[in-house]
């Protein structure tokens, strides 16, 4: 069984102006992740790939192509959460046949689900399938708070292996390591990556490492070490490129910075914004200042 702790790409999803997938800037990506960014893992399906704005069979087609591309060469994790339960169930199914190494699953989101209702969503989804899922938790764009002896319950599932902690809560944090030592917490935000390792993440899974994993290595890796000086230095330099990309648009700025590198990696899927003279002027900007 793959060892799932590492550094991930949250993989980009790759679409025709259109709105198509693009299957040939898709395996772009994936091998850059692969052979340029030497990533520990790719995160597929999740927000970076646009997954809610996909139709099941869209889903579908996109973990064929990563897995087809992938093959063996990296650690596979699939996102495959959903409010429509059913749909998270039939996915699950569907990437565990295709051989993904984990399976996770937002917190059902936009209705005011209970605790009870959460808990249930996650059982259900792993309950006819033998493989190890990992809770997407996004409360600031899903509105899902958990507490730490909420976790406690959901952990009681054995195949419920860790989470993806995408929240500025360092208490909370902190308090989730302490309690559960022997749960994967990976840390969902790039520009907290030093403290969130300095607080012992057993890995990371960052929009950005699609064009900063070099950097995201550095900082991960000079923390563990006890540099934390140089990885502050790291940091710094990639917060302020974090702070660039969002300014000009997070994931249309990011598949620009990859087209810099000859990378096919194509438009965003409506209703998101198309790629105004402006937003490509200024990609090139952040490009030449950073790589």
């Amino acid at each position: 069984m793959r060892e799932l702790k590492g550094l991930y790409s949250a993989l980009l999803g790759a679409f025709h102006e259109d709105g198509s997938i693009n299957e040939k800037g898709l395996r772009q990506i994936i091998r850059h992740n692969i052979d340029h960014n030497k990533m520990d893992g790719l995160y597929v399906g999740g927000s970076t790939g646009e997954n809610f704005m996909l139709s099941t069979d869209e889903k579908k087609r996109i973990f064929e192509i990563a897995k087809d591309e992938a093959k063996n060469d990296i650690t596979l994790m699939a996102q495959v959460g959903s409010i429509n339960l059913k749909e998270s169930v039939e996915l699950a199914k569907f990437v565990v046949d295709l051989g993904y190494d984990a399976i996770s699953a937002v917190t059902p989101f936009y209705y005011k689900f209970g605790f009870d209702e959460v808990r249930h969503y996650y059982e259900t989804i792993v309950a006819d399938v033998d493989t190890r899922m990992v809770i997407y938790f996004i409360p600031f764009l899903t509105g899902v708070n958990i507490s730490v002896d909420q976790f406690a319950k959901l952990f009681e599932n054995k195949k419920i292996v860790g989470v993806k902690f995408t929240q500025g809560d360092f208490y909370l944090l902190e308090r989730m390591r302490k309690a559960f030592p022997d749960k994967l917490i990976f840390a969902g935000f790039d520009e907290m990556l030093l403290p969130a390792t300095v607080l012992g993440i057993d890995g990371a899974i960052g929009s950005t490492y699609n064009v900063n994993a070099a950097r995201a290595r550095q900082i991960y890796e000079l923390t563990r070490a006890n540099k934390i000086a140089e990885a502050l230095e790291v940091q710094h330099v990639t917060n302020d490129l974090i702070t660039d990309i969002l300014d000009n648009g997070l994931y249309g700025t990011i598949k620009l910075l990859l087209a810099e590198q000859g990378i096919e990696a194509g438009y965003c899927r409506e209703p998101m914004k198309g790629y105004t003279p402006e937003m490509r002027a200024r990609a090139k900007e952040i490009y030449k200042k950073y790589f």
